[in-house]
């Protein structure tokens, strides 16, 4: 018996049409990320799904609800699930953190397992909670399909460790706004990755 475990990366945002990092901010889904996951949704109802994890920001909560009214399925907020915590960035153009911020970005860009900001989380910290909080639903869920709901970060760096890959391949995970992915593990406890499903 297999356990299926959904991630889906929060609708859009106007920090996403604008190219804003829009971080661990209060912005809501634009009308076009509400129209994402509708279509997420939809291609959910039939999956059985279990139980709905979400990060808490207002932009997944919203992307989880839309799944939920449509399945009827119990969501749940996570921390663990949460964007990565880089204060002094929210709301910022990358033009606008590469100049207030020297090379803080450029290393983010080519080097981001190397990206080390005092007061902010790393890489590895987000993979690490997010990781942790994988496994205790694989383990509470066995047996069933659940959706988890969060943020690019978040998820590549999930995709990243079940396909034991380095955070330095970081950026060649591509996962676009309300895109589906999926976490499968078989009875043998082998975890597969398949990637815009």
């Amino acid at each position: 018996m297999r356990t299926h475990i959904f991630l889906t990366r929060h609708g859009k945002t106007k920090a996403n049409l604008e190219n804003r990092f829009a971080g661990r901010s209060d912005e809501p889904l634009h009308r076009q990320g509400e129209e994402q996951l509708q279509v997420v949704a939809t291609r959910l109802i039939d999956r059985d799904l279990a139980a709905i994890f979400a990060g808490p920001l207002p932009r997944t909560i919203q992307s989880a609800e839309i799944i939920g009214k449509a399945t009827g399925v119990p969501i749940h907020s996570r921390e663990a699930f949460n964007e990565i915590d880089l204060p002094h960035w929210d709301g910022l153009t990358k033009q606008e953190i590469t100049g207030r911020f020297g090379a803080e970005y450029p290393t983010w860009l080519s080097a981001p397992q190397d990206f080390r900001v005092e007061g902010c989380e790393t890489l590895a910290q987000v993979r690490k909670r997010a990781v942790d909080e994988i496994e205790g639903i694989f383990e509470q869920h066995e047996g069933k399909t659940v959706i988890v709901v969060s943020h690019l970060i978040v998820i590549r760096c999930l995709i990243l460790h079940y396909r034991h890959q380095p955070i330095s391949d970081f950026r060649s995970i591509k996962i676009d706004n309300a895109s589906l992915s999926m976490l499968s593990r078989d009875a043998n406890g082998q975890t597969s990755v398949s990637l815009d499903i």
